[in-house]
């Protein structure tokens, strides 16, 4: 028996014999008649005993009273009832024990207040130390959107006054709400009426709690708060709130994701875990924003082993670190290698016998690789290739590349060589057991080299933030969504597709940068310059998903989409590398550059 317990049946002996006493001294006062006070030793013993046996019965003890609740108060006063029914009985049978009606009755309210009380009492106090919050860090919020959410909200603000919130009022575009009450917090006006509800009723924070709201609406209401000069914050959507339910903590600011409107992804769980449960998986590249979310969504199938391959050591540890932490009873396999080491990788996946491989080792620099032309072949051609042939060796499953949107109609190194990367897995698709795929998509947010980390760091040191042109357009994807898609093409493809990912709409990089800078609480222009560079060497004004010749096939994924195969003369290509590793070997710019235009015809640089 715990401590606890024991503390809590001490405590209810005392009070179930201190409600008795009571409850005789408020019917008789201090003359109890001598046929009742003759057996109350006796009296008291008996109820003690009964009541101890049913509150066990009922599990009372078992309750943490830490998080006591309206169900755990029902259970009480059941067991307290029940105790009292029994009691009676008892008394009715037994001519010893005398115990008037209202004596029974009083005894009965006074253990309800007592035994409640106490287990109650804690909490209540608890509250009341939470509760007291320093006038300074009080945030009188209005709250955007009068509906279930919203609803939540105030509830929740009213239940946790400790985190200092007020809830002032509702702004809903409904006109039937306004002067409508949740909770007494009043509907005070529509989206347009911000500004002016913000200074007549001191608002010191906006709460946007619309689940689900497309990102114009939100773009909406972030100029009127911007307009008004008042903090805003937004509630996730109920999606992101897999409980369905929402907590005052998860109120948080808003990102840019909120503006992208990306649809939930919605995956076959079942087809992706019958290919990674419980199969050794290999992923390259993987300390790199991609492989490292690869790694932590393949976990979540179970796979036998995971074997993480890397050429940097400090980004290795972070994820070994990481995984570590997530799976303590699991043994992970780290390797620092080079993708290029053709005898290492072929040494790694005959020792470890994955059975599926997502390659997402990669330069991905665009304007670096224009520099380095020699690296961008080794590493995204070559590398792909010692990586693709030990796989076909040794009988992997199935092969993943993970390629980009810039590999259609390339004007850039990094875009021709994953188009010949590309070329390279699918001239092998026939060739054995293993099922060679690539999947090609977009900008992912956040990612290493991509824009919106170079604007943040920009913005944290005043600015200017940097575009190369005004007009510059490109697509993105959440690096969680990207890697979905990713797992659910490998569980998809049957060998030699292209899988394009539908990025959804195009955003401009000017409204990106602009919301960016609006969201740290800045003003484009005024305390943020944005400044034009022009574009870069291999840079385009927009992206493409597709070369003329490919068009795409449906699959049974909305977001999946098969790329027309192009016929790849697969010995003509192996003499073209062969040829373009001499090169590549010598160091010689130029001609790699022609030799990449021999192979990738649609291959123009800029």
């Amino acid at each position: 028996m715990r401590k606890k317990e024991i503390a809590f049946i001490a405590t209810d002996i005392l009070l179930i014999n201190l409600s008795i006493r009571l409850a005789f001294f408020i019917r008789f006062g201090n003359d109890i008649p001598f046929e009742f006070a003759k057996h109350l030793g006796l009296l008291f013993l008996f109820v003690t005993v009964i009541r101890i046996c049913v509150f066990y019965f009922f599990r009372i003890y078992k309750i943490v009273f830490k998080y006591i609740g309206t169900s755990d108060l029902i259970s009480i006063i059941t067991a307290i009832s029940v105790g009292s029914a029994l009691i009676v009985t008892g008394v009715f049978f037994t001519r010893e024990l005398g115990f008037p009606r209202t004596v029974i009755i009083i005894d009965w309210l006074l253990s309800i207040v007592f035994i409640c009380g106490v287990r109650f009492l804690p909490s209540v106090l608890g509250n009341i130390r939470k509760k007291t919050v320093n006038q300074e860090d009080i945030k009188r919020a209005l709250i955007v959107g009068a509906g279930d959410m919203g609803e939540m909200v105030v509830r929740e603000m009213e239940k946790h006054k400790e985190k200092g919130y007020i809830p002032v009022g509702f702004i809903d575009d409904d006109k039937e709400k306004k002067g409508l009450r949740i909770h007494n917090v009043e509907v005070l006006g529509l989206s347009n009426d911000i500004v002016k509800i913000v200074n007549k009723k001191k608002i010191n924070e906006i709460i946007i709690a619309l689940p689900d709201a497309s990102p114009q609406v939100i773009q909406n209401l972030i100029k009127h708060c911007e307009n008004a000069k008042v903090k805003f914050k937004i509630i996730p959507s109920l999606h992101d709130i897999m409980s369905g339910d929402v907590s005052i903590n998860q109120i948080r600011e808003v990102e840019i994701e909120d503006l992208l409107g990306r649809e939930p992804i919605s995956i076959d769980l079942e087809e992706i875990a019958s290919y990674l449960r419980g199969k050794n998986v290999l992923i390259t590249g993987a300390g790199g924003s991609i492989g490292s979310e690869l790694c932590r969504q393949v976990m979540h199938f179970e796979p036998a082993n995971l074997v993480m391959i890397g050429q940097g050591e400090n980004s290795i540890y972070n994820i070994e670190t990481e995984m570590k932490r997530a799976y303590p009873d699991r043994e992970f396999v780290y390797v620092i290698a080079d993708v290029k080491d053709v005898q290492k990788i072929e040494w790694i996946i005959e020792k470890y016998r994955p059975k599926v491989v997502f390659h997402a080792a990669a330069h991905k620099h665009v304007p670096m690789m224009e520099h380095n032309i020699d690296e961008a072949v080794k590493n995204n051609i070559f590398g792909t290739k010692s990586i693709a042939l030990a796989s076909l060796k040794y009988e992997v499953e199935k092969f993943v590349l993970i390629s980009t949107d810039k590999a259609v109609n390339p004007t850039s190194v990094m875009g021709v060589t994953k188009r010949v990367a590309e070329m390279t897995i699918q001239s092998l698709f026939d060739k054995g057991k293993t099922d060679f795929m690539a999947v090609r998509f977009g900008n992912v947010l956040g990612s290493r080299g991509s824009v919106v980390p170079l604007f943040k760091h920009q913005i944290a040191q005043g600015g200017p933030v940097t575009i190369t042109h005004p007009d510059i357009i490109r697509y993105f994807m959440t690096v969680e969504e990207a890697v979905q898609l990713v797992i659910q093409a490998g569980a998809i493809g049957k060998g030699g597709e292209v899988f394009v990912l539908d990025m959804g709409q195009p955003v401009k990089i000017v409204d990106l940068a602009r919301n960016l800078i609006t969201l740290s609480g800045f003003k484009p222009d005024e305390d943020i310059k944005i400044e034009y560079t022009g574009l870069r060497p291999g840079e385009k004004l927009y992206e493409e998903m597709l070369t003329k010749s490919e068009g795409v096939t449906a699959t049974n994924h909305k977001k999946i989409f098969i790329a027309k195969p192009e016929k790849i003369d697969a010995k003509k290509l192996n003499e073209d590398l062969n040829e373009l590793l001499k090169l590549s070997t010598n160091i010689n710019g130029e001609e790699i550059i022609n030799k990449l235009q021999e192979i990738v015809p649609a291959y123009k640089r800029m």
